[in-house]
């Protein structure tokens, strides 16, 4: 007996269902399982832990203590975005771009407002952080001494053109002292929360920063997803000093661990070479703990 059409094409559906479950739904999940389960596999399918399942080495994380100071026993990660740093759950970049350069001044009525700090101040201020902590040069094109960005507003008398009339250090508020004294001619003031400076034109001032910092950029910027576990071998090197006395070690020995973990570009074309700081602080400690 020929069935109705409609009752044909309900048969075929539930067919084509079932056997795309069995399929898609249990198949093709199981053989992915036992692929992951093949010897050398097993690790990356598990999340690469390592440190009795304590990290992984697919993920930073900081080295500071609870009061977020740098712990100068340990190599230290490059900055992160994602939460309150390193956080899975919140992968992220900050989003800001390199034309964000004005900062958000802190309200002096409201307690304990620190306002927002624009990308330019961030990486001033982490540049200047790490000169202090490995004894090097922090200074950067286009931040102060004090650590934040150094842009002004400048007003002409003809809008964008014309004698300068007036310039504020937009980055630096009241009562500091601006970090340039003078802008052809004119004497620099602070900035003032609450006023509206649009009417300037936004001008950052290079300074006389070295061209090639004495502090690598991955020690300042943070990486696209905020988990990134390595740094540059530049930064690793600059901080094999600290960690050497740190440690009781020499710096050539630490130069040596830094070698070890330092892993190639990938498919020998793509990217730079990076170090694994988890790895390396993990190897640290077992061969060189800190002796307090």
């Amino acid at each position: 007996m020929r069935l109705p059409s409609w009752l044909a094409q309900h048969l075929a559906a539930l067919r084509a269902l079932v056997a795309l479950t069995i399929v898609l739904g249990l198949a093709y999940p199981l053989l992915m399982v036992a692929v992951a389960r093949i010897p050398g596999l097993s690790g990356n399918a598990d999340g690469s832990l390592i440190a009795g399942g304590k990290g992984s080495s697919l993920i930073g994380q900081s080295f500071t203590d609870q009061d977020g100071n740098a712990l100068k026993q340990y190599f230290q990660s490059r900055p992160s975005a994602a939460g309150d740093g390193y956080d899975p759950t919140s992968t992220s970049a900050s989003n800001l771009g390199p034309e964000n350069v004005v900062d958000t001044l802190p309200d002096p009525s409201v307690k304990d407002d620190e306002g927002k700090q624009s990308l330019l101040t961030q990486v001033c201020a982490r540049s200047k952080a790490v000169g202090e902590l490995e004894g090097v040069d922090g200074s950067r094109p286009y931040c102060t001494p004090d650590g934040v960005g150094a842009v002004l507003a400048v007003y002409h008398r003809d809008g964008a053109t014309g004698p300068v009339t007036r310039a504020v250090s937009l980055n630096e508020a009241c009562p500091a002292t601006p970090f340039v004294a003078t802008w052809e001619g004119v004497d620099v003031e602070c900035a003032k929360f609450g006023e509206d400076y649009s009417g300037g034109v936004v001008t950052p001032v290079r300074g006389n920063a070295p061209a090639d910092p004495a502090v690598p950029a991955d020690a300042v910027t943070a990486s696209g997803s905020g988990l990134d576990p390595q740094i540059s071998v530049s930064y690793a090197k600059l901080q094999a000093g600290r960690v050497a006395a740190a440690r009781g070690m020499s710096t050539g020995d630490v130069d040596r661990l830094i070698d070890e973990h330092t892993a190639g570009r990938t498919l020998g074309f793509i990217g730079e070479p990076g170090v694994n700081v988890l790895e390396l602080n993990l190897a640290l400690d077992a061969g060189h703990p800190v002796r307090g």
